[in-house]
C-alpha cells in the first residue's frame, strides 16, 4: 500500500517534469499532468521491473518514469487533436 502511495506522489512530480521538457506547448491543465505522470510512473514500474530493467527504488525507475510520462503526453496529444 506505501508503495502504491510513494508511486502516485513520485508520479505526480514525473508528470510536471514530463510536461517542462516535453516540446512544444501543451494545453493540459494540473490535474491532467498529474494524471499522465502518474500513469507514466505506474507503466514504468511495473514494465521496468518485469523486464528486469531495474528494481524498486532505483533511480533508473524514476528516469524510466519520466520517459513514460512523456510517451502518454504524446499519444494523449495526438488523441485529443483529433
Amino acid at each position: 500500500m506505501l508503495g502504491l502511495i510513494w508511486t502516485i506522489i513520485v508520479g505526480f512530480i514525473v508528470g510536471v517534469i514530463a510536461k517542462f521538457l516535453y516540446p512544444g506547448r501543451q494545453n493540459i491543465g494540473f490535474i491532467v499532468t498529474a494524471l499522465l505522470g502518474i500513469g507514466g510512473s505506474l507503466l514504468a514500474g511495473y514494465v521496468g521491473q518485469a523486464m528486469g530493467w531495474y528494481h524498486v527504488g532505483q533511480s533508473a525507475g524514476f528516469i524510466a518514469s519520466v520517459v513514460f510520462a512523456c510517451i502518454i503526453l504524446f499519444i494523449y496529444g495526438k488523441i485529443k487533436a483529433k
